[in-house]
């Protein structure tokens, strides 16, 4: 009898080291790829470019590959115990990386019936983590950009989405990482606020700002990043031009827009009742609703309702009565929003909707009640958390404090430890050397 072989692998990208290690397990026997799925990698590296279906396709079209299996997890563990394969084939690299506790996992499972752990010299010259970065660098398409969204909300317990207003503030999102036990862990998109946009040009946050000028600044985010992009809308205008706002962003490869059931002129939500807050009709912004879903092309942008009832003051009931008539009318989810900063108002809003809708995404913005995790709020329902101004606002101090010490100086030799140097300036733009 043939004996059985087991690689796991992303197959995002196929360099001449993923061939060489295919070629030595079909040697072994017959080869079964487990292939990971994107909620198996998302948590631990970058999301995939290829969706599972289309890495699934190159993958079982590869000389040496008798079969492709979907690898749920990121343990081998789980396919190992349901295979039992004679062997499972690995690069040697993982005794000295991020995945040398696999590696054990991998040892000992092997061992209840017997297998055999073989470990292929790992291929000079590759660096799948480099190859990655140059694909990057070459930039996305609109269509591969808008999809994401939607791909990582059905990988990820959390999507994490951060504000940016500029190019620079969209490469710090585009870059910024941390290695943790867990993996790394990284923005997956970012938040072009309405807010953050307008105070950047020095304008309210009234809606003062049309959507072609907000568009520039967008284009900027586009042209040097590659993540996905939710859009705030604000009260997203009438029907009528509401539609073309939707062809617009998902011309550009904007993801999702996410709109408010607020009318007349747009008050900040931050400031609750402390200002008039008159919420549109449940049949207006029901239309409205409806309007962008029949006006888009694609399925994969999303239309996200802002449920602002708690905002206005009115109860959590009555926001759960809207958040189900914007979803009835087409919305893809729903953003919840709230002053209160014990968050025990946003909790049973997103109790009471998860017991109705329990795939619809959830959006919170937990800039008030900032104290709970991700994790916590994932716990409540949320699938989407946006840190929604935290850019802008992080900058604007530094620049203040910059400006007054020049002043009090009448130098800028006080300034150099609170600025970037110029050399690292240069390089963190792409293409400036």
């Amino acid at each position: 009898m043939m004996k059985t072989v087991y690689l796991g692998i992303t197959g995002d990208i196929i360099h001449p080291g993923i061939i060489n290690i295919i070629n030595e397990g079909a040697k072994l026997g017959e080869l079964t790829i487990g292939l990971l799925t994107d909620s198996a990698i998302v948590s631990h590296k970058r999301l995939p470019y290829l969706t599972y279906d289309q890495r699934k396709t190159v993958v079982e079209n590869i000389k040496g590959v008798a079969k492709v299996v979907p690898q749920e997890d990121w343990s081998y563990v789980p396919n190992l115990k349901k295979l039992k394969p004679d062997y499972i084939i690995h690069g040697d690299d993982w005794k000295t990386n991020y995945l040398n506790h696999i590696r054990d996992e991998v040892f000992e499972v092997m061992k209840e019936w017997g297998g055999q752990v073989v470990e292929i010299p790992y291929t000079q010259g590759i660096n799948s983590t480099a190859l990655a970065e140059n694909a990057s660098s070459i930039g996305t398409t609109p269509d591969v950009r808008r999809a994401t969204l939607r791909r990582l909300i059905a990988a990820k317990p959390i999507v994490r989405i951060m504000e940016a207003h500029s190019g620079l503030s969209g490469l710090i999102v585009e870059n910024a990482e941390i290695e943790k036990e867990d993996g790394i862990h990284r923005f997956d998109g970012m938040w072009s606020s309405s807010l953050t946009d307008s105070t950047s040009k020095g304008k309210p946050d009234i809606e003062a700002v049309d959507l072609t000028t907000r568009m520039q600044s967008l284009t900027d985010i586009l042209e040097c990043t590659t993540k996905p992009i939710i859009y705030d809308g604000d009260t997203g205008d009438i029907p009528e031009h509401f539609v073309f706002t939707v062809r617009t962003l998902e011309r550009n490869g904007v993801s999702a827009i996410i709109i408010e059931d607020k009318k007349g002129l747009k008050k900040n939500s931050l400031f609750g009742t402390e200002a008039k807050q008159v919420l549109a009709t449940e049949e207006e912004f029901c239309e409205k609703i409806a309007a962008g879903k029949k006006a888009q092309i694609t399925k994969d942008f999303m239309i996200i309702a802002r449920i602002e009832e708690i905002i206005a003051g009115y109860t959590v009931d009555e926001a759960i009565a809207r958040a189900f008539a914007a979803v009835k009318a087409g919305a893809d989810g729903v953003m919840i929003h709230s002053k209160d900063k014990s968050g025990m108002d946003i909790k049973e809003f997103c109790q009471k909707f998860r017991a109705e809708y329990k795939n619809i995404p959830i959006v919170l913005v937990p800039t008030t009640y900032n104290q709970f995790t991700e994790k916590e709020l994932a716990e409540w329902g949320a699938n989407i958390i946006i840190y929604a101004n935290h850019m802008l606002r992080a900058s604007y101090p530094a620049m203040k404090k910059c400006a007054e010490e020049i002043l009090k100086a009448e130098r800028s030799l006080e300034v150099n430890d609170i600025c970037m140097p110029i050399k690292e300036i240069l390089e963190l733009i792409p293409g400036t050397k």
